[in-house]
Parts: C-alpha cells; structure tokens; sequence
C-alpha cells in the first residue's frame, strides 16, 4: 500500500506501543510530534482525533487512534510483516481475544488500582474485567510457559499485551510476576522495538533540553 502513513505521537506517551507497531511492518512513515496542552486540543488536530489525544494514525485518507484499533489495523493492511494469523486460521480467534483483552479487561483494572477505585465484591458484575486480582490471575494462567499468544509466532497480540505488561512493571502498575517477566524479556529485545525505543528516548530528551 503507497499512500504516507503518518503517525502523530509525543515521545512521553503510550504512542511508543505503536510506534514499536510501525517499526515491525517495515513500511516508511512520517512521524508528527504533539505536545500536551494547547498543541493537542487545535482543531487541525481534533479533526484527526476529537479526544485531543496521541497516538492517532492517518494512511491514506484512513484515520485510526486506540492503540489496539492501530496494530490490528496495521497488522491487516500489511500482511506481509507477518503480525497476525490469516483470515479463516483458527488461530485468529486467541488472536483477536488476546489483543482486546488487553485493550479493555487490563486496561480498566490497571487504571482503576492505579486511581485508587477499589471494585467490591458484589460490585465485580457490573465491571467489565471483575476484579485486578482475576484479571492478574486469568493473564499468568495463560501466559505460563508460552513465548507467543497465537499460531506459535509473534504477532501484534504479543506486541500489545507484552507493552501493556513492561510499561506497567515498569512503573509499578501492574505486580512483576515471573510469567510476565518470562514473556516481556524477549520482546524488549526485539529489533524494531529497540529502534522505536531510541527513537522516543532521543526526542524525549531533546524535549526536555
């Protein structure tokens, strides 16, 4: 696919997870930085993304934001990187659960803990991930002893989920337990994330004077 992708992004944001995602298809892209405040609430920028908010992806005439809404859109629009299973593959199922699993059980609890919200037992059904601790518990079950989340290859679930987990044990967001580690090591080494890393950590540091 020839039309630019560009990718507007802030050094100091979750925008490293699909700039990661951008370094893995290998296609050329044009990087856009957003600073926090004014810059992100312009209406040239609400009219790519109306929260106000990085990242946000425009290829083509096509917007995405979310970042889990871009590495699927991303791994979709360029096959030939390899980053999810084939429609019709069985495996596209685990894929897709993984991936939003991610996006929407772990996110809520990890944010919630980290705000103070405390979910009480009888209040677990009406939230959508029941508790922190059986979201921790249901991600360690099936994270033991696997490299990789569907088809036995990486993938942009692996991709996702993995900087869900590093970022969070990172920061102290989410509990460092052995089969999270287990899973995150490899994927700090991975190439395009080690760009994509250095990339940020350089423009973070030119930010800051």
């Amino acid at each position: 696919m020839a039309d630019e992708i560009v990718f507007y992004t802030n050094p100091q944001s979750r925008g490293l997870t699909t700039h990661w995602m951008l370094e893995e298809i290998g296609c050329p892209y044009r990087m856009e930085i957003k600073q926090y405040g004014p810059e992100m609430k312009a209406p040239d920028y609400l009219a790519i993304n109306p929260m106000g908010k990085v990242p946000a992806l425009r290829h083509g005439d096509t917007v995405i934001t979310e970042v889990a809404a871009i590495c699927a859109y991303l791994a979709d629009a360029f096959p030939q990187a390899g980053l999810a299973p084939a429609p019709g593959d069985p495996e596209r199922g685990p894929y897709y659960r993984w991936l939003f699993f991610a996006a929407a059980p772990l996110e809520a609890a990890v944010t919630n803990r980290t705000l103070g919200v405390d979910i009480a037992p009888e209040q677990e059904r009406m939230a959508g991930y029941g508790s922190y601790l059986r979201v921790m518990q249901t991600l360690e079950s099936v994270l033991d002893g696997r490299e990789h989340l569907a088809g036995g290859r990486f993938s942009a679930a692996d991709l996702y989920l993995g900087a869900h987990l590093d970022w969070g044990m990172r920061f102290g967001t989410i509990e460092a337990r052995p089969a999270f580690e287990r899973f995150v090591a490899p994927l700090r080494q991975r190439p395009a994330y080690l760009r994509a890393a250095e990339i940020d950590d350089a423009l973070a540091a030119a930010q800051q004077g």
